[in-house]
């Protein structure tokens, strides 16, 4: 007897500047992971955000005002209900960054993020096991991508003393160690140089004197103060009338 396949419904939205991978990227993988983990389920919400959207989740739903990497909301639905497994919400940017670090792609970083949230879902909490969710993502990854996993133990984020450096071409590498002290060094010169431009003095401006053609004009010598001019008054007019 030939066993029925249950459809699979992928809700995908983005709230993301950047772009995902989508069903053709990932639908395969999503697929798998259900037949394997949760085979009843008909149904998951995959979301894409940055890294603010993803702040203001953690912050409302864990209590942390920082952004992360990967959110699971499991679903509960009742008796009869449609068996939604949950939503996964992914922060790109966050993602994007991790890529970059592991030397991978941005879709390669994505998968293992679906696979960590969909094991959520489905239950696994690594804060509170023995280890066993990281082992179970580890062979998940070599089972359906056919690759070694993407480690989950580099921190997410800088480390502390770390600077963002810009190069030539415009994008961005982040430096630690002597890099970052000689980067601080750098900033500082340049806000003290700032400082003293806005601190010092205008210095007045010289006029130039136009000179004409020819010998340069003497200086005309200061003119003696006029002494003031004493007007006669002029005879009041005579009336023709003769007293």
């Amino acid at each position: 007897m030939n066993q029925t396949t249950v459809p699979f419904m992928i809700d995908w939205s983005s709230r993301s500047k950047m772009r995902g991978p989508g069903e053709q990227s990932l639908g395969k993988l999503l697929n798998g992971l259900r037949d394997r983990l949760a085979p009843s389920a008909q149904g998951i919400s995959l979301t894409y955000v940055d890294d603010r959207g993803m702040r203001k989740l953690n912050r409302e739903h864990r209590g942390k005002n920082a952004t992360t990497d990967v959110l699971s909301f499991p679903s509960s639905p009742e008796q009869g209900a449609f068996p939604h497994l949950g939503d996964i919400v992914i922060s790109l940017p966050t993602a994007e960054k991790m890529a970059k670090k592991f030397g991978v792609s941005r879709r390669r970083e994505v998968e293992t993020l679906v696979i960590h949230g969909f094991l959520h879902l489905c239950g696994y909490d690594h804060e509170k096991d023995a280890g066993e969710m990281m082992a179970l993502q580890a062979q998940i990854e070599r089972d359906l991508l056919e690759e070694e996993p993407l480690s989950m133990t580099l921190k997410r984020g800088r480390k502390p003393g770390s600077k963002v450096k810009k190069l030539k071409d415009g994008s961005r590498v982040v430096v630690t160690g002597r890099a970052a002290a000689a980067l601080v060094r750098k900033e500082r010169v340049k806000k003290e140089k700032k400082a003293k431009v806005r601190k010092a003095p205008k210095a007045a401006k010289e006029i130039a004197v136009k000179r004409g053609p020819g010998r340069p004009r003497k200086e005309a010598a200061a003119a003696p103060a006029r002494r003031p001019i004493r007007r006669k008054r002029s005879a009041p007019a005579r009336s023709g009338v003769i007293a």
